[in-house]
């Protein structure tokens, strides 16, 4: 395994499950050192004990990126740790569900809020930090900033935005030294379907996305985390994923049929 990001300190937030662990196991496996946020001290917790198992060095920081004190708070606690920060990646996010006419304003902007706002704050207070290692700032956006689907759209909305964001804040940082990735996953392991419209998680949940086109964590971990060390722009997977941001773009009228024809929308919630 190349040592590419050696001696190199990552920052994740969402970092204590699914894609933000795996790719902070993957990061260390590359000889990094990890530091995990989210707002649960016990996943982030047991992250560590994960990172710590596979001998790799890591921290937990309590952070809701919601609030703009407290990411200023964790960059400076990540850099104050363990000296530099040279890769930041803002994964934080959840999903709300149901249709357009239906949710409630306190529900779309709590969606803004953490997939957009919480993007632009970790971008923010990272960024000076960035600079001085000339380092990477990662975005984890989603299939869904290509293609729409009815039932999730204020989910589709932020991804939209954060992937406006990313080739925005690319233009910006040209020539600087410092590089940004959008990462657009398909279907992959996460708590995702587990957590409803006010970001509160529901273990006992059953997870509705079609599990044949499901990646592992650690699998999709591996190609995120290939594409920032290339340094890659925008980056899309799965072969699902690709295809339907293929359509997306190039076929939205093929789109439109396929989702109006029977198709009914996306539900999160059980019965």
């Amino acid at each position: 395994m190349s040592k590419r990001f050696d001696n190199q300190t990552v920052w994740i937030t969402g970092g204590g499950t699914g894609i933000g662990l795996a790719m902070a196991l993957e990061f260390v496996s590359r000889g990094a050192r990890v530091a995990v946020s989210g707002r649960r001290l016990e996943p982030l917790e047991h992250a560590v004990a994960k990172i710590e198992a596979a001998g790799g060095s890591a921290l937990a920081v309590t952070c809701d990126v919601t609030d703009d004190d407290a990411v200023r708070a964790a960059a400076a606690q990540v850099v104050e740790h363990f000296g530099s920060l040279d890769v930041a990646v803002a994964n934080a996010g959840f999903s709300v569900s149901g249709r357009v006419e239906e949710v409630p304003a306190d529900q779309w902007r709590r969606q803004f809020d953490v997939n957009v706002v919480g993007v632009a704050s970790t971008i923010r207070w990272a960024m000076p930090h960035l600079r001085e290692s000339k380092g990477r700032m990662v975005l984890i956006g989603s299939v869904a900033s290509y293609i729409a689907s009815p039932g999730v759209g204020p989910y589709h909305a932020s991804k939209y935005a954060v992937r406006a964001i990313g080739q925005v804040l690319s233009m910006e940082l040209a020539g600087s030294g410092v590089t940004c990735t959008t990462i657009h996953p398909g279907f992959v392991e996460s708590e995702i379907a587990r957590v409803d419209n006010d970001g509160q998680h529901h273990p006992e949940w059953d997870d509705r996305r079609p599990s044949r086109l499901m990646w592992p964590t650690d699998r999709a971990a591996r190609t995120a985390v290939d594409a920032v060390a290339r340094r890659a722009r925008e980056f899309t997977f799965t072969a699902h994923g690709k295809a339907a941001g293929f359509l997306g773009r190039h076929a939205p009228g093929l789109v439109h049929l396929a989702l109006t024809r029977g198709i009914g929308a996306y539900k999160r919630q059980p019965d």
